[in-house]
């Protein structure tokens, strides 16, 4: 969605309230559409906000063969998730969720909010409550909090690891240490060796709501 409405109007939903009326209205004609295609054939056709990680590095790929490269579009190496405020968006937590719920009413085949804190969120347990509270009362279906969490295979230290562990000294650069990062709606181990290229792209773009 952020991609098609930046081609579109120039700006992605969370930057334009006309690009968010946009978006909703692009969503609601396909909701519309399994809805009416249901009735009429008297099937279970339902509308899916899916994560298609692997689709995302994969149609890039394909779109810039078939476009060329269009800045801030096939240029990136991935497309955002369903209806997701772009990654690198810099946009506070509560801001992307009053952006993101609307379209999980439309999506009532599967959808998912999630929000990126800066550390581990049980040292704020406060601020915590205030974005759980703030994803029920705007309507989010499934929504998490997502921070990082890195360990060493040397010694076992966790917590939040640059490049070295500040427990060993053990080196990333020689393998020690696993970073376990989200994807969308499930974790996935070690993003060296789990993750494809597209949702590499987009994991060093990320930024802290």
């Amino acid at each position: 969605m952020a991609e098609t409405l930046q081609v579109l109007t120039g700006h992605s939903h969370d930057e334009d309230p006309e690009s968010q009326k946009m978006g909703l209205e692009i969503v609601s004609f396909m909701r519309n559409y399994c809805d009416a295609i249901s009735q009429e054939q008297s099937l279970n056709f339902t509308l899916l906000a899916t994560p298609a990680e692997g689709l995302s590095g994969r149609f890039t790929e394909l779109d810039k063969k078939r476009f060329g490269v269009i800045q801030g579009i096939t240029d990136k190496g991935f497309y955002t998730n369903s209806s997701h405020v772009p990654v690198d968006h810099k946009i506070t937590a509560f801001k992307k969720i009053e952006i993101e719920a609307p379209y999980h009413a439309l999506e009532n085949a599967g959808h998912i909010m999630y929000v990126k804190m800066d550390g581990d969120p049980s040292m704020n347990m406060d601020a915590y409550e205030k974005i759980i509270r703030a994803m029920h009362d705007k309507g989010a279906g499934y929504a998490a909090i997502n921070f990082d969490q890195d360990r060493c295979t040397a010694c076992g230290h966790i917590g939040i690891i640059g490049t070295e562990c500040p427990k060993c000294g053990a080196k990333d650069s020689e393998g020690y240490i696993n970073r376990i990062r989200r994807i969308t709606g499930y974790l996935v181990g070690n993003v060296r060796d789990k993750w494809n290229r597209g949702k590499l792209a987009e994991l060093k773009m990320r930024v802290n709501t």
